[in-house]
């Protein structure tokens, strides 16, 4: 089932100068029910590095992926990680947050910078406990995030800027929570906040980062949801509970086709209006119902927005398009929760030899939208009437 909340992650990524290879590794995986993310800092720099590190985030994410308990990939990770016989340190360090949809989160931090927690520009405390897993002290929180709470996930390198230089002992965890908490309040996405502490940190390496620095942004929020309409039911009957379905939906409302408005209108018992503006040489115009956030033509507005978001071939950009199609593929990229009711009824316009064979495979182009939603991290649900 869709849960309450949607984690935004943005990263950020700086080089050691001189090295091709970042030896840090971030990996983020999104499963039915929870968002992961692992940053992992190999001992030392270059391709070495960049393989530790790799190993131990990859790692992690896959078995959670494939089911593992949060415990055996702790402690398969503490197992298997060497620790360096001169030094005395491990060979890789790493840092998990796990945020579920209904907000519960888990943090394991090993040997990594303290991960930051904030809600809006305030400072949120977290209860760490350490723990011993096969012989490294892990350090753990279980905790509960809400809409607008954020989280930043660090590497050394972070803290190591400016060392030697503006700052004698480099940036240090608390400028850096300070300046994580100062930009987050200016309303930036979990990406924008990556890249600027990124920028900030190169600015105080002079350009010329002494060490590998990572930075893991997440950001909980409500979801965001949209109900389509697309079609009416095959049974008459079942148009007003159906209407009745799309109006008590949270989040947007779409209508998808010209005998659907009109369907939806005559429930509710209001007028419908074309939106001649909107006309497009490819897509039919928009109609207006007061309740109802996108009415749009069907099939040829449907095959429309499938070439948008279709990734085998460029599509022109619906940002700032009025069209219909542009309008809906906006709606559908806003959104984290997409349902689709698709009804069944024949529309006799659709069986003349003159319409093309795809523009009457109505399911079919839907299920080609929901594949392309799902590749951009949307959770989709069809549901046929």
């Amino acid at each position: 089932m869709p849960g309450r909340y949607v984690v935004e992650v943005g990263h950020s990524q700086l080089t050691k100068h001189g090295e091709e290879l970042c030896g840090d590794s971030v990996a983020v995986t999104r499963t039915g029910r929870s968002t992961l993310a692992v940053v992992s800092d190999g001992l030392g720099s270059g391709v070495k590095a960049s393989i530790l590190s790799s190993v131990t985030s990859h790692m992690a994410s896959t078995m959670l992926r494939k089911g593992a308990s949060i415990d055996e990939v702790m402690a398969t990770l503490a197992e298997t990680l060497p620790v360096c016989r001169v030094r005395q340190l491990a060979y890789s360090t790493f840092t998990l947050l796990e945020v579920g949809q209904e907000g519960a989160a888990y943090l394991a931090e090993y040997d990594n910078p303290a991960a930051i927690f904030g809600r809006g520009g305030d400072r949120l405390p977290i209860q760490r406990v350490e723990r011993t897993v096969g012989e490294r002290v892990i350090r753990e929180a279980v905790l509960r995030l809400g809409d607008g709470d954020w989280a930043v996930l660090i590497t050394d390198g972070v803290l190591h800027a400016g060392i030697g230089g503006l700052w004698n002992l480099g940036w240090g965890h608390e400028r850096v929570d300070q300046f994580v908490r100062r930009t987050e309040a200016t309303g930036c996405s979990s990406q924008e906040l990556a890249d600027q502490v990124a920028a900030l940190c190169r600015k105080l390496y002079g350009g010329k980062p002494g060490d590998d620095a990572s930075i893991v942004c997440l950001r909980v929020r409500l979801a965001r949801k949209l109900t389509a309409l697309v079609g009416p039911p095959q049974d008459p009957a079942q148009d007003r509970p159906v209407v009745a379905g799309l109006l008590a939906a949270e989040g947007y409302r779409v209508v998808c086709g010209g005998t659907t408005g009109n369907l939806v209108a005559r429930e509710l018992g209001l007028p419908i209006e074309v939106d001649l503006d909107s006309l497009h040489a490819r897509v039919p115009p928009l109609a207006r119902i007061q309740g109802v956030d996108l009415v749009t033509e069907g099939m040829l507005t449907l095959f429309r927005v499938r070439e948008l978001l279709s990734p085998r071939k460029p599509r022109s950009e619906p940002d700032g398009g009025r069209d219909a199609a542009s309008r809906l593929v906006r709606l559908l990229l806003a959104a984290d929760q997409i349902h689709f009711i698709v009804g069944r009824a024949i529309n006799p316009a659709h069986q003349s030899p003159d319409v093309p064979v795809e523009l009457a495979l109505k399911g079919q182009i839907v299920q080609d939208i929901a594949r392309s939603l799902r590749r951009h991290g949307k959770q989709v649900k069809i549901d046929y009437r």
